[in-house]
């Protein structure tokens, strides 16, 4: 069977065509600009192309057919109106990521099922991703366009440490103030309940849906078993990194609002998605995919991540000083509240 993967070199793709590539019913194409060459297997087709020149990409997959067309880095409407009129007669499936953000914040259960309403009114990242999902499933519909929706949650691997509060240069200054000994900022108190999944366990999920007839017309969330409070999350990263964890809460709304100005998009993210307790059901999946389970708890991923952030400082290693400073004075503004009342 041949696969497509538009992008397939990020968190979640490059884990799919490392496991993909050693089962030897799949023949593997990629279509990226060749940008990340070094973590492509060498049994990979590359077709080198930025996927947004509709018209050269036309040109390049003229005489190909695909059993799967997988994207990931659609993130608006016209990015799935694109896949589909270049695909459209060139698939047996589309698998399309998108994104479990799109669920209804806050939704009327913690526990979230794919018929779980698709609402984000705090996130426009959600909302793109809800009216693609909208798009397919029309054409599914009405044409029969044979889409699969997935939806991920917060899916990391051993070059990302998930956090839920950061800067634009990503989770390395939140690492350096632990080991600084300086307070780290958590959302609200702490409790909400979240889920992270190590991106080799979504691999498997991810890929019993590729060739399945079972899988077409449907939308699945891919997720691991083990849900963790915030608190719980920083506190296993803090003893990972043999470092006391100095906590500093602060409400969301606080966050949000006064994040705004510094290009911090807190009411996104965090209101929008990390702040929200989320338990995902995830039987209807595990009816496709029986080997889907917890194979890397994050007490295990978050080492195998500061191993290589560790060893890896100019690739991972990014400060931020804007947002380190940004988080002293949050605190010290809180800490002079307190004083005054």
């Amino acid at each position: 069977m041949r696969a497509l993967f538009i992008g397939g070199t990020g968190t979640i793709s490059t884990a799919i065509v490392k496991q993909l590539t050693s089962m030897p019913s799949w023949e593997v194409w990629l279509l990226n600009r060749g940008n990340r060459a070094g973590v492509v297997p060498e049994n990979v087709h590359q077709i080198i192309a930025d996927i947004n020149d509709e018209a050269a990409v036309a040109e390049k997959i003229k005489d190909l057919t695909f059993d799967v067309v997988c994207e990931f880095i659609g993130f608006h409407l016209e990015d799935v109106e694109r896949d589909y009129r270049l695909f459209k007669n060139k698939t047996k499936q589309y698998i399309y990521i998108s994104s479990a953000s799109a669920y209804h914040k806050p939704a009327a259960s913690y526990i979230i099922s794919e018929g779980t309403t698709l609402a984000n009114p705090h996130w426009q990242y959600s909302r793109d991703k809800i009216a693609s999902e909208d798009f397919l499933m029309r054409k599914y519909r009405e044409e029969g366009f044979p889409v699969t929706i997935v939806r991920p949650s917060h899916t990391y691997d051993e070059r990302n440490i998930p956090f839920g509060v950061h800067g634009k240069n990503g989770f390395w200054q939140v690492i350096k103030r632990m080991m600084d000994g300086k307070p780290v900022i958590i959302q609200g108190d702490g409790t909400s309940l979240w889920t992270l999944t190590f991106n080799t366990d979504f691999a498997v999920g991810y890929i019993s849906l590729m060739g399945n007839h079972h899988a077409i017309g449907e939308a699945f969330q891919i997720t691991g078993d083990e849900t963790l409070t915030w608190n719980q999350i920083y506190e296993t990263i803090a003893d990972a990194l043999n470092v006391e964890l100095k906590a500093y809460h602060v409400a969301s709304e606080y966050l949000a609002a006064v994040g705004d100005k510094y290009g911090y998009d807190f009411e996104g993210s965090l209101i929008g998605d990390k702040s929200v307790s989320v338990v995902f059901d995830n039987s209807k999946l595990k009816r496709l995919a029986p080997d889907m389970r917890t194979q890397v708890r994050f007490d295990q991923g978050v080492r195998i991540a500061l191993a290589y952030v560790l060893s890896h400082p100019e690739e991972c290693q990014k400060e931020d000083p804007e947002f380190d400073d940004w988080c002293d004075r949050v605190i010290a503004a809180i800490e002079a509240s307190k004083a005054q009342i």
